[in-house]
């Protein structure tokens, strides 16, 4: 398992230079600039502000520059850290004044008092909470309901159970976001519409967020353990005297939660990372909305930062599942 840890790090490494490369590519080929506006900026002006940000570099040159900002850590001491705190996304503090800052991935261009590294240490935590409560929505009606449709095949419960499941995939979030707000905001009165701040703003955007995923996890959860309820030693475990609660859940639902979780690191990542239509439904804080608002306003150091966070996550939750292979089915082995 070691070595396999490795290996996956080190293409993580190189999974993130190519899309560092790509992205970095992608938004100096595109005409314009973060600058541009629909009034002519005078040339002066305009090459000031490139000079200021080291855009009248070579583009080679401003990519090592960036890299080896966001990449290479730095030691400071107290008075550097008081000035620069918000530079860097992590910042731990080292005995005798010191400090190690790591991931500074430089000033937003359009928003001229804030850093990339302050943008998204202000919103990431709050797609994350968002994300999270998405996840365990979507964990919470998926799996009971493909189980129980896979149970009680071609009844009336597996019939219902895919039929909200074909409706949780074809309704997209931008329709049942203003549905649920309408029934329990507007309505009922019982949820806010729209907002952040206690447990109850997260009820909302993260049902709207995490249906769809539900139902994508109820539909793998039956098909897969459809196929698992056949095998031999599920029928040597029913064999054997076993409840047959203890059967699913620890010999048929342990293996048929392969393909499950194979899905689940990438709507992790997504969830993870934020989702701009929910978020501007809802009014949510999150990350989301700055990512989109960052292409529009071709801000680079921000585009690069949470593209590179979206990528850093999407690698990590590929490897977690990797790692729970082994641990659904001992057959599966890494070294």
């Amino acid at each position: 398992m070691g070595k396999f840890i490795v290996r996956r790090i080190l293409w993580m490494l190189l999974v993130l230079f190519l899309v560092s490369v790509t992205t970095f590519a992608l938004m100096h080929a595109v005409p314009g600039g973060p600058f541009a506006r629909e009034k002519e900026v005078p040339p002066q002006v305009l090459a000031a502000l490139n000079a200021k940000y080291n855009l009248d570099d070579p583009l080679i040159k401003q990519y090592l520059d960036y890299m080896g900002a966001v990449v290479l850590p730095r030691i400071t001491d107290d008075t550097f850290r008081r000035t620069t705190l918000e530079d860097y996304l992590v910042n731990i503090d080292l005995p005798n004044g010191y400090a190690l800052r790591w991931m500074n991935f430089g000033p937003s261009f359009r928003e001229r008092n804030r850093t990339v590294s302050g943008i998204i240490a202000y919103h990431l935590p709050v797609s994350a909470q968002l994300g999270m409560a998405a996840l365990i929505v979507a964990l919470t009606i998926g799996v009971p309901l493909g189980t129980i449709a896979a149970l009680r095949r071609n009844t009336f419960y597996d019939y219902a159970g895919m039929g909200i499941a074909i409706v949780g995939v074809s309704v997209s979030t931008i329709t049942s976001g203003p549905i649920l707000q309408y029934v329990f905001g507007v309505n009922l009165g019982i949820l806010p519409i729209s907002g952040w701040g206690s447990w109850e703003f997260v009820i909302l955007p993260a049902f709207a967020l995490g249906l769809t995923e539900s139902a994508i996890i109820a539909r793998l959860t039956r098909a897969s353990l459809l196929q698992v309820l056949n095998e031999d030693y599920v029928r040597t475990a029913r064999s054997k005297g076993l409840r047959e609660s203890y059967v699913i859940v620890f010999h048929a639902l342990k293996n048929a939660f392969i393909p499950v979780i194979t899905v689940l690191g990438p709507i992790a990542a997504f969830l993870l990372t934020g989702s701009f239509v929910v978020e501007r439904i809802f009014g949510v804080p999150g990350i989301g909305q700055a990512f989109i608002t960052s292409i529009s306003n071709r801000d680079y150091p921000l585009i690069m930062g949470l593209v590179l966070l979206f990528a850093f996550f999407l690698v990590v939750a590929n490897t977690l599942v990797d790692i729970g292979y082994a641990w659904l089915d001992p057959r599966i082995r890494f070294d």
